[in-house]
């Protein structure tokens, strides 16, 4: 899939060329068990007129994010790997994603096994139906409906994926 992906911004594409080479020279990862990094799904979830988009507070890192995580065996896809999470973190059983990411990044994290990695994070763009309400789960303090014009305070990071989930 990101072979054939051709993202807008030159930076991105420069980043695909990373992530690709990423994935020859590790088979494993998929796995969050590759500790020099692993791929991550993730999705910014737009109401249904991607007017505002839903963010989660996130436990561990205490700052206001996207949907999303790490993927899993059953997921089939990265597309999918980003809608299992956007359900199991929102409670919306029903969004719509779109299957061609929007954007990338990859970042440093300590993740749930204690040890530095990074995460090669793809991103993508789903819209919830009209009148869907979100649901708080155990893997965030909250969940909230902010303009996508107006990110909350600290989440500045996330103005390269708005701006991509918009176009």
């Amino acid at each position: 899939m990101l072979r054939d992906w051709r993202p807008a911004a030159p930076e991105q594409d420069a980043l695909r060329h990373s992530f690709l080479a990423f994935l020859s020279a590790r088979p494993d990862a998929c796995e969050r068990a590759c500790v020099p990094g692993h791929l991550t799904a993730s999705t910014l979830l737009l109401d249904h007129s991607g007017e505002y988009m839903l963010l989660t507070l996130h436990p561990r890192i205490g700052r206001w994010v996207q949907l999303g995580g790490h993927c899993e065996g059953g997921d089939g896809s990265l597309a999918g790997a980003a809608l299992r999470e956007a359900v199991e973190e929102s409670g919306i059983t029903d969004p719509v994603v779109d299957p061609t990411p929007v954007h990338l990044d990859v970042h440093p994290v300590t993740c749930s096994l204690g040890v530095p990695t990074r995460h090669f994070d793809v991103r993508f763009r789903a819209h919830a139906r009209p009148g869907a309400e979100p649901a708080t789960s155990g893997e965030s303090l909250d969940l909230r409906w902010w303009p996508v014009r107006e990110p909350p305070d600290g989440a500045d990071d996330l103005g390269p994926l708005i701006t991509a989930a918009l176009r």
